[in-house]
C-alpha cells in the first residue's frame, strides 16, 4: 500500500495513520506503542530458563501491490536501510506492483527405517501396505481434515550410506494455515511402529522436513527501465552474474532477499529458523549453490525478477497465537491464509534483493545505508535525545562523515549551542 510521505511523519503520526488503516483497537496500537512488551510469565512458558525478552525496532514497508491487493507490511529489524529500500523497490514496480502465486502447503515429514535384511522387499512390501499407513495417518489429523488439510501421500525409497542401507519414507501433508511441525511429528511418531513392523526394521528418526519443495511460493516484478536511470539495466544484470557465478556473492546475494523476508517472518511470528534453512537447501538443490531470485532484460529493455523459494508460513498456530505483537502484525498485513502471507514475504524478499543490486551497481550500498546507520553512531557516541541523536546524524551526513570521533565532536559541538 502506498502512504505518500509516510517516512516523514512522527512515530505517533505513522502509528495513528496504521491504526487507522488497519482498523487497530486502541489496546493493539498501545500494545505497538509499548514496543510490545512480552510479559514474563508468557515468556517462561514459551521457552526454557527465561529471565526476560529482547526487543527489535519493528516498521513498516510500504507501497507493496500484490496480485493487484494493496499491503502495508510490518518487518522486525535490527538493520537500517532495509525496511526503506523494500518500500522504495516496491515504489519502483508500481502501478502493477507484484504477480505471485503459492502451491498447496504440503508440509514432507521423513521417518527413517534402518536394521531391515532386504531394503528393496522392505520397500515393496511398504507399497502394500501404502493404503493401510494412509489411513493410520488420516486417524491422527482428523481436526486438520475439518480444514482441508490432511494426508495427501506417501512415497517409499531405499538410501544408501556408508553406514548401512535405509528405507525412507516421506509424508505429504495439506497444512492448510499451520506451520505444521508440530502435526506432522506428533503424526510420525504415531505410525512409526506400525510402518516399521511392515518393513521389518526399526524407526530412528521421526521428524518433519524443512526443504518444503511442495510448498513454493514465486512472485515476478518488472521495474520499468525509465525509472531506473540510465544503464542501470544492464549495471544490475552485471551484477546478477556475479552471483549466479560466484558462490561467495551468492551467499549475500541470497541473504539480501532474506533481509525482508526474515524480517517479516520475526514480525509475524514465523518460524524463520526453517524458512532461512529450506532457501539455503533449495538454493543448492541441483548440486550447486544457485540465486535464489533471476533477473533479466524483456523485449522492451526494462528489468524483470523473479524469485521462487519454499516458505513454510502460518496464520494459525505457534508464535502466531502466543505472541500479541504478531497477531496486531498479522492483522496490518490482513493475509488471511499461509499462502497469501507467504507470496507477500516472497514480493518483500524480492524488492530487498532488487534494490541491493540497484544500490551495489548504482551509488554504492554505503550511501544511503549510512545515512541511516548514522542515528546508531549517534547513540553510540553518546546522543541521547531525539534532538541530539538527528543532530549528530544530520552534521556526519552533512560531511560524509560516519566515524565514532566525528560523531563525538558534533555532539559536543551540538551540546556546546
Amino acid at each position: 500500500m502506498e502512504l505518500s510521505g509516510f517516512y516523514k511523519l512522527s512515530v505517533e503520526e505513522r502509528l495513528k495513520k496504521i491504526k487507522e488503516v488497519a482498523g487497530l483497537t486502541d489496546e493493539e496500537a498501545e500494545l505497538l506503542r509499548d514496543g510490545g512488551a512480552l510479559k514474563i510469565e508468557v515468556a517462561d512458558r514459551m521457552v526454557e530458563n527465561a529471565i526476560g525478552a529482547v526487543h527489535l525496532p519493528l516498521g513498516i514497508a510500504t507501497n507493496f501491490k500484490v496480485n493487484g491487493k494493496e499491503y502495508l507490511v510490518p518487518m522486525a529489524i535490527e538493520e537500517p536501510s532495509v525496511i526503506a529500500a523494500a518500500s522504495k523497490a516496491a515504489k519502483l514496480t508500481l502501478p502493477d506492483g507484484f504477480r505471485a502465486e503459492a502451491e498447496e502447503p504440503v508440509m514432507i515429514g521423513q521417518i527413517q527405517l534402518v536394521g531391515v535384511d532386504d531394503a528393496v522387499a522392505a520397500v515393496k512390501k511398504l507399497e502394500e501396505k501404502k493404503e493401510d499407513i494412509m489411513k493410520l495417518c488420516s486417524e491422527q489429523l482428523k481436526n486438520l481434515e475439518k480444514y482441508g488439510g490432511g494426508i495427501r501421500d506417501v512415497v517409499f525409497r531405499m538410501l544408501k550410506t556408508p553406514r548401512r542401507d535405509m528405507v525412507i519414507a516421506e509424508f505429504e501433508v495439506d497444512m492448510r494455515d499451520a506451520m505444521g511441525a508440530n502435526m506432522m511429528n506428533t503424526m510420525l511418531e504415531a505410525v512409526s511402529p506400525t510402518v516399521a513392523e511392515f518393513a521389518g526394521g526399526e524407526t530412528r528418526l521421526r521428524i518433519i522436513s524443512n526443504l518444503a519443495t511442495k510448498r513454493k511460493v514465486r512472485a515476478r516484478a518488472v521495474w520499468k527501465k525509465d525509472k531506473l536511470g540510465e544503464g542501470a539495466v544492464d549495471k544490475i544484470l552485471d551484477g546478477y552474474e556475479l552471483a549466479a557465478n560466484d558462490i561467495y556473492r551468492c551467499a549475500t546475494h541470497n541473504k539480501g532477499a532474506m533481509n525482508g523476508i526474515d524480517a517479516v517472518a520475526l514480525a509475524c511470528g514465523q518460524d524463520w529458523r526453517a524458512i532461512e534453512a529450506g532457501m539455503h537447501a533449495y538454493a543448492a538443490i541441483s548440486g550447486k549453490y544457485k540465486p535464489i531470485t533471476h533477473f533479466e532484460k524483456d523485449k522492451e529493455g526494462n528489468l524483470t525478477g523473479t524469485i521462487e523459494l519454499p516458505m513454510a508460513v502460518a496464520t494459525v498456530g505457534g508464535a502466531t497465537g502466543t505472541l500479541d505483537t504478531a497477531k496486531v502484525n498479522l492483522k496490518i498485513i490482513g493475509a488471511k491464509t499461509s499462502q497469501e502471507l507467504g507470496m507477500i514475504m516472497a514480493c518483500v524478499g524480492l524488492a530487498n534483493n532488487f534494490a541491493a543490486l540497484y544500490a551495489l551497481t548504482t551509488t554504492g550500498i554505503q550511501e544511503g545505508h549510512m545515512k541511516l546507520h548514522a542515528r546508531n553512531i549517534a547513540v553510540l557516541a553518546g546522543a541521547s535525545t531525539p534532538e541530539e541523536i538527528d543532530g549528530v546524524a544530520e552534521k556526519m551526513a552533512k560531511e560524509n562523515n560516519y566515524t565514532s570521533d566525528f560523531a563525538k565532536k558534533a555532539l559536543d559541538e551540538i551540546r556546546k549551542g
